[in-house]
């Protein structure tokens, strides 16, 4: 089965909010591009490719569907209002063409269907739904394939030009500081390969540290791999930094463990642990994002209570 990968550039996400603020800043613009064009050099390295277009998600995927007679879409299950519904116009869009909609659940760092609770019956409160999950396992990470088969010989369709910052509705001076030199977060490199390349790096350094007994290590200017705005964009999944941390961990020399072999409060064990406090707190706003809106999709009129709003009454 040959498969067509393809990203849009939506044009919905870009110019003015009805608050009047940016919906994309020029730096995260920036970034974003720099993802989508590793992505593809990826992709092209074995042996496929990744179709490129700047339109309505909606209306793109229908093209190619005809161009190709694609079978079914694939995608990522998302949980915001936006997306949720950027998926809706999707669904229908294909339904009219007889292209079935398949989603994967991605971008957690617990698979949805191992939660030990329906998410309709998900805890409102971090601690509740932190003590529901305690213990589950975290899945195994598969390895991307070496090779991949070519793009669908029917249709020939193109695989497109990545659009400029200007394309998208930005002067590239945006994402300079005012002295005329690059912006701080302008240096910032999108994409897999610096994701990866990044968290091999804190990982290698956090071992070291502690096999040097070190205690500052979450301290100072390499307290953290600041791997936040890849895992944001997917360019790596927070099993990926689950696992290498762990792995990492478990490499330390015994000056990094107590005697009776656990974790002591300067071992990368601790490391670990922060990081998977901080991925479980990201989880927990996945998870209630899509239940309520799953329950505003059941009921639109419905204005679900949450410990926020009780906080605010």
């Amino acid at each position: 089965m040959s498969v067509l990968p393809v990203y849009c550039f939506d044009p919905r996400d870009y110019g003015r909010s009805s608050s009047g603020f940016d919906k994309t800043g020029p730096y995260r613009a920036k970034f974003l591009l720099g993802c989508v064009a590793n992505l593809r050099d990826n992709l092209r390295a074995r042996g496929s490719d990744l179709i490129v277009r700047f339109g309505r998600p909606e209306e793109v995927l229908v093209e190619m569907a005809k161009a190709i007679g694609a079978d079914a879409l694939y995608a990522h299950r998302e949980v915001s209002t936006d997306e949720v519904e950027a998926e809706e116009r999707i669904e229908a869009a294909m339904k009219d063409e007889g292209v079935e909609v398949k989603y994967f659940w991605g971008g957690s760092l617990f698979h949805v269907d191992d939660l030990p609770f329906k998410l309709e019956d998900m805890p409102t409160t971090y601690c509740g739904f932190r003590d529901k999950v305690k213990g589950l396992e975290v899945r195994k990470t598969i390895d991307a394939l070496d090779q991949l088969k070519g793009l669908p010989k029917r249709g020939d369709v193109e695989p497109g030009e990545m659009p400029s910052l200007v394309d998208l509705g930005f002067n590239p001076s945006a994402t300079m500081a005012q002295n005329g030199k690059a912006a701080a977060y302008n240096s910032l490199v999108g994409g897999e390969t610096e994701a990866i390349e990044r968290l091999k790096k804190y990982s290698l350094e956090s071992q070291a540290h502690q096999n040097k007994g070190s205690s500052n290590s979450l301290y100072g200017a390499d307290f953290s791999c600041k791997i936040s705005p890849w895992l944001t964009s997917g360019c790596i999944s927070p099993r990926s930094i689950f696992h290498e941390l762990k792995k990492a961990a478990s490499g330390l020399s015994p000056v990094a463990s107590n005697q009776n072999g656990e974790d002591s409060g300067s071992s990368s064990g601790a490391g670990t642990n922060w990081w998977t406090y901080e991925l479980l707190w990201r989880d927990f706003f996945r998870f209630i994002t899509r239940k309520y809106n799953l329950a505003k999709i059941a009921q639109p009129d419905t204005v679900p209570a949450t410990a926020c709003t009780g906080a605010l009454a």
